[in-house]
């Protein structure tokens, strides 16, 4: 989540120090300084100060989102042995993906090979041709389901305030039906405002902000779980998951397949790792350095997700929800829930941004190369803000970032269904982002010989996760047309 705020400030701050310090040093990114300086990386950019453990935390706070909420939803389907073991696996995968990625930084040697500042850099430098755009196009698709899923979990946790508020005001005799649509509205026209922040350089006190909040609400889940568990107890759930009864035979394997996506969802970070990797200092190498943070983020954000999931599911069982806050909705201490539940909207207005400023970027960026005379494309208008810098308005910016908001908003109106979208997102990003092109740079930058062993075993691991991505895809779009069957847009209410 930090990728594009850290480049602009290094960015900001490389030509702050060049323009005080012109008479020790003539630096340009294209001309480099010599190894050894202590002031400037072998690319020309200031010092990287990154260590170990902010590299940790930011894996840690990029992962942990609105994922975890439906972990127990998906170790209902799976049951107690599945379920974790699918968790604990794709954490494996992940992890190792991850180390094969981080070799991909660099181009050539591992310590002092050029550069990659991104992910589709890498892909750039090392794969090249036709991948690129095709690594673009599963990125910027991904970004573009995920804020449609991040306004339909916004609304869900705002319907479960009002809910809850209502429930406890009529003593359980008003059955409080909400609709979505309001709250998709109120949370689009903050996403219009907030989308006018020109670019990630002023956007990390949102950063920081979603961060504690992510935390907050993942913490309340998990306590309410083991409160719920102790209340019952007893630990509810099954071997194998909901039973055929409270589901048929064919829910029940679809409903399977789509809590593989909601799994791969939770675990999806990969697209930021080569940012994240970026803010390193080296020496060590910055591979060894990720790597080992690489592992400490998985170790601890699968035993969170562990304890949410298996929680829930105690606490829960064939009922498990959703949306895990959701489902305590009626139950004491509400206000506590209500918190949980606000910090979730706050975290996913903040995510959101974070999320969409790169496609926001991308597009601008091409339309500025495309028309570059065009005046409602180029043109910024200083507006004075008092205490504050001037703020620049862009028309085009203004325009397409509106209408960017309201497609993601009435698209949420139309499918507002948490699990499946959450499902269909995981499902699409993980083989292509967290698999194959991991396994593809990896291959070409260690000259792995084809039909070698190292090749065939990274290529079957490829490929069985290709078949995991797709029954996902499969499972989720089938719960899709599920609940299109008894859904009426725009009317229904929860």
């Amino acid at each position: 989540m930090q990728m594009g705020e850290n480049a602009a400030s290094k960015n900001y701050h490389n030509n702050h120090h060049l323009h005080n310090h012109h008479q020790v040093f003539d630096v340009s990114v294209d001309v480099l300084p010599q190894n050894g300086s202590k002031c400037f990386d072998d690319d020309g950019r200031l010092k990287r100060t990154g260590t170990l453990w902010t590299a940790s935390s930011h894996i840690i706070t990029a992962v942990i989102g609105s994922g975890v909420l439906s972990l127990a939803w998906a170790i209902a389907q799976l049951g107690w042995i599945a379920g974790p073991a699918v968790m604990f696996l794709f954490s494996l995968v992940t992890y190792y993906t991850s180390s094969l990625l981080t070799d991909c930084y660099r181009t050539g040697d591992p310590d002092t090979g050029k550069r990659n500042y991104t992910y589709m850099d890498a892909v750039q430098s090392i794969l090249g041709g036709v991948k690129v755009n095709l690594c673009g196009l599963v990125q910027y698709i991904g970004l573009f389901g995920i804020a449609i899923g991040y306004t339909i979990a916004s609304s869900i946790s705002m319907m479960a305030i009002k809910r809850s508020n209502c429930f406890h005001q009529s003593g359980g005799q008003n059955p409080c039906h909400i609709s979505s649509n309001p709250y998709m509205i109120i949370f689009g026209i903050t996403e219009i405002l907030l989308s006018q922040i020109p670019d990630f350089d002023q956007l990390w006190w949102l950063s920081i902000v979603a961060a504690v909040m992510s935390f907050t609400y993942s913490t309340i889940g998990l306590g309410l779980g083991i409160g719920k568990v102790a209340a019952n107890g007893t630990f509810k759930g099954s071997l194998t998951g909901i039973s055929i009864g409270t589901v048929t035979e064919t829910e029940k394997i679809w409903r399977s397949f789509q809590a593989l996506g909601a799994i791969a969802f939770a675990y999806s970070y990969s697209v930021i790792l080569i940012e994240i990797q970026d803010t390193i200092k080296s020496p060590p190498a910055e591979s060894k350095t990720m790597k080992k943070a690489a592992k400490i983020s998985i170790v601890v954000t699968t035993t969170f997700y562990m304890l949410c999931g298996c929680m829930g599911y105690a606490a829960f069982g064939d009922q498990a929800p959703g949306n895990l806050l959701t489902g305590f909705g009626f139950y004491n201490p509400y206000w506590l829930i209500d918190i949980a539940n606000v910090a979730i909207v706050i975290h996913l207005i903040g995510a959101y941004q974070v999320f969409c400023q790169p496609l926001f970027a991308f597009i601008e960026k091409w339309a500025n190369q495309k028309w570059p005379e065009n005046y409602f494309i180029t043109k910024e208008f200083k507006i004075p803000v008092p205490g504050f810098r001037p703020y620049k308005l862009n028309l085009f910016r203004m325009v397409w970032r509106t209408i960017f908001v309201l497609l993601t908003t009435v698209i949420s109106m139309l499918l507002p269904f948490f699990n499946d979208v959450v499902g269909i997102l995981g499902a699409l990003g993980f083989w292509p982002l967290t698999v194959y092109f991991p396994v593809e740079m990896y291959i070409v930058q260690k000259k792995i010989p084809k039909w070698s062993t190292r090749w065939i075993c990274l290529q079957m691991l490829s490929m069985a996760c290709l078949v995991i991505s797709l029954v996902a895809v499969a499972g989720s779009i089938a719960g899709v047309v599920l609940d299109l069957k008894v859904y009426k847009p725009f009317k229904t209410s929860y």
